[in-house]
C-alpha cells in the first residue's frame, strides 16, 4: 500500500510539473555562452529577478566555437537570441556571414576601454570581458610527483611533467587559443608550434572548454593548467589553498576579449532587447566587479583577492583577427597537435 501511494505522489508530482512547463506563457528569451559556471549562474539569478515576466534561459553546453558555428549554420531561425561573452573572433565571422542583428547607435560605446569596441565589431558586438590567463599549479600534486614549480614554460618539457599538464585546444577554445597566440606574438609563429610540438607528450589532455584545465587541477588530476586567472582566484578563495597562480613567464600573460550580440532577426522582439539593454547597463559592470577585474569600462579599478598585482601582459594585438587564427589554427592543425 505505502509503494502504490509513493507511486501515486510521484505520478502527480510529475503531472505538475509538467502542467506549469505547458503554462508557462511567458516570452522566453534564449542566451548561449561558454562562460564559467559561477558567471552563468550568476547571471541566470539576475535575471530571473529582472525580468519575471520572461523566461529567460542561459545555456551553457556549449563551447564559443559551437556556439559560432550553430549561429552561422542556423541564422534567424536559431533558438539563440543572444550570445554572451562569445570570443571576438568568432563574433567577426559571425558578423561576416551575416548572422547578427546591428546595434549601431544603440549604446554608448564610448564608455568602453577603446581596445574593447575595434572598427570591426562596433555595429554589432557589445564588450563584455576581458579575461587574462596564467599558468596555474596544484602544489599538492607537484609535492606527490617531486616537482618544482615551473619557473618558464621551458620547465614544462622535462620528462617529470608527463601526462601532468592540461591546456584547452586553442581551434575549441579561446583561453587555449590565447596561450598559443600568446607565444606565436612572443616567440614567431615557428619557435610557437614547435614549443607546443615538444610540450605535446607531456599533456594529458587538449580540453575542449578554457575552463577544464583549472578544474582538472582542483580534482588533483593534473599538476599544471594553463588556465584563466579569474577562474583560479575564486577557486582560491573559495578555500582551495592547493592551486597557486604563477607570475607571468618572460614572454608574458595571454588575454582575450569577449562580447555580446544578437542574432539576426531577434532584436525586433521587444523581450530580446530589453534584456541585451539590461546585459549592457547592469552585467558588464557587475560581472567585471565580481568577477574580471580586467579593464572593460573606462575609470572602473576592480580588484579580486589573490588576483596577481605584478603582471606583465603579451601585446596581443590581432588576437580577434578571424583570417590570421584560421591560418594559425591551420598550422597547429598540420603540426599534429593533441592528435594521440
Amino acid at each position: 500500500m505505502k509503494k502504490f501511494l509513493t507511486l501515486c505522489i510521484v505520478v502527480l508530482l510529475i503531472c505538475v510539473a509538467c502542467f506549469a512547463t505547458a503554462c508557462d506563457n511567458r516570452p522566453k528569451v534564449t542566451i548561449y555562452t561558454s562562460t564559467e559556471d559561477y558567471n552563468a549562474e550568476y547571471m541566470q539569478k539576475c535575471l530571473n529577478k529582472q525580468f519575471p515576466n520572461y523566461k529567460v534561459v542561459v545555456e551553457t553546453s556549449l563551447g564559443t566555437k559551437d556556439i559560432a558555428n550553430k549561429v552561422m549554420a542556423e541564422g534567424e531561425k536559431s533558438d539563440i537570441d543572444i550570445v554572451y561573452a562569445e570570443e571576438y573572433a568568432y563574433l567577426e565571422l559571425l558578423i561576416n556571414a551575416g548572422v547578427l542583428d546591428s546595434i549601431e547607435g544603440d549604446y554608448n560605446l564610448a564608455r568602453y576601454e577603446d581596445e574593447m569596441i575595434p572598427d570591426s565589431t562596433k555595429n554589432y558586438v557589445l564588450p563584455a570581458i576581458r579575461t587574462g590567463g596564467a599558468v596555474v599549479v596544484n602544489t599538492k600534486v607537484l609535492e606527490d610527483n617531486n616537482l618544482a614549480e615551473p619557473t618558464s614554460y621551458e620547465d614544462l618539457l622535462a620528462p617529470g611533467y608527463k601526462d601532468l599538464i592540461c591546456m584547452a585546444n586553442p581551434a575549441a577554445s579561446g583561453t587555449g587559443y590565447m596561450f598559443y597566440y600568446s607565444l606565436v606574438q612572443a616567440r614567431g609563429e615557428t619557435e610557437a608550434i614547435a614549443y607546443f610540438t615538444a610540450l605535446d607528450s607531456n599533456v594529458l589532455e587538449f580540453t575542449s572548454s578554457g575552463s577544464k584545465p583549472i578544474n582538472k587541477l582542483k580534482e588533483r588530476k593534473t599538476a599544471v593548467g594553463f588556465g584563466m586567472i579569474t577562474q583560479a582566484a575564486e577557486l582560491i578563495n573559495a578555500g582551495n589553498t592547493e592551486l597557486k597562480i604563477l607570475e607571468s613567464f618572460e614572454e608574458g600573460a595571454p588575454y582575450n576579449l569577449y562580447g555580446n550580440a544578437i542574432v539576426k532577426g531577434k532584436k525586433a522582439r521587444a523581450e530580446v532587447k530589453e534584456v541585451m539593454d539590461y546585459l549592457e547597463s547592469f552585467y558588464t559592470n557587475e560581472a567585471c566587479k565580481k568577477f574580471y577585474p580586467e579593464p572593460v569600462l573606462k575609470n572602473t579599478n576592480y580588484t579580486l583577492d589573490n588576483y596577481p598585482d605584478n603582471l606583465t601582459y603579451t601585446v596581443m594585438t590581432g588576437i580577434s583577427n578571424p583570417t590570421r587564427k584560421t591560418a594559425l589554427l591551420s598550422k597547429w592543425e598540420e603540426a599534429g597537435i593533441g592528435v594521440k
